[in-house]
């Protein structure tokens, strides 16, 4: 666990902790500018911030973009139930315990050895109502009971590419299953020129959800960099208008597609079966400079 040393009767700030763990090499490094906040890396693949004073606090865009899902999916306050596949820092797990006390939350992450450092360094509030279940997202998911989540998050990523077999329709069947009726599905999905998979993804959601919705970077979306995009789905109306103001109004400012323009970016691109599924595409280096 990472300690303050004292140096003349003062705390010297934390140190970089770092550790082997199932997807590589963890390291939890101390923001320099928020007392008590850290970025988790996966090999270099920033993963997750938290800060644990201000548990609220959302530091990278995508996160931003998946708070504001939260933020939409009920009243202000209301407890949700959600489902997190993937857990990285529990950023947005601790994020849905600050805003909206009582709720309850299932985590699902693979890697152990990870869960073991994020709780040891960056232990969760005992008195939020989060379960952390080990094992593969979609297996995890399959253990859940029908109509049960208000919300299901996808954030999973094998060092930094998405399984193949999270990025099919027999998966999102899985999803459908576990949501309520008017519940969401929201996911981080990354991906660069020429968006071959992004467009599969929203295909793919289009198959099983009447409603969706993309938020991401417009030069992204443009296709002239790699970088993540938050896919909205529900069978329920979306709360498109205020979900575009919070992307457009963010310190990244982003767009949101939907309805006729969302089909048109999607180009024809056809649903992913388990069949043909492929893991999302490897960053480009240059991604994590720097």
């Amino acid at each position: 666990m990472a300690r303050n040393r004292q140096r003349g009767g003062r705390a010297a700030a934390p140190e970089t902790v770092s550790e082997t763990v199932d997807g590589g090499v963890a390291e939890l490094v101390p923001d320099r500018e928020r007392p008590r906040a850290w970025t988790l890396l996966i090999d270099g693949a920033p993963q997750s911030h938290v800060d644990l004073d201000d548990p609220a606090h959302l530091d990278f865009a995508y996160q931003r973009r998946l708070g504001h899902v939260i933020d939409l999916a009920a009243p202000p306050g209301r407890p949700l139930r959600v489902v997190h596949l993937g857990g990285g820092a529990f950023t947005l797990a601790r994020y849905v315990a600050a805003t909206r006390p009582r709720s309850t939350q299932q985590v699902v992450e693979i890697d152990a050895p990870l869960v073991q450092l994020v709780r040891r360094v960056l232990p969760l509030d005992p008195a939020a109502r989060i379960r952390v279940r080990g094992g593969d997202a979609r297996a995890g998911l399959a253990k859940l009971p029908d109509d049960w989540a208000d919300l299901v998050i996808a954030d999973v990523f094998s060092g930094a590419r998405t399984p193949a077999h999270l990025t099919s329709t027999e998966f999102l069947t899985e999803v459908r299953r576990v949501l309520t009726p008017g519940g969401h599905y929201a996911a981080n999905l990354a991906d660069g020129p020429p968006l071959t998979h992004l467009r599969g993804q929203i295909a793919t959601a289009a198959a099983l959800f009447p409603e969706l919705a993309l938020a991401a970077d417009p030069v992204v979306l443009r296709g002239r960099r790699f970088g993540n995009a938050v896919l909205l789905a529900s069978a329920a109306p979306l709360p498109v208008a205020e979900l575009t103001r919070r992307v457009a109004s963010d310190p990244h400012p982003g767009r949101v597609e939907h309805g006729r323009e969302l089909a048109d970016f999607t180009g024809g691109a056809a649903p992913v079966t388990d069949a043909a599924a492929k893991a999302s595409p490897e960053p480009p280096p240059s991604v994590f400079r720097d």
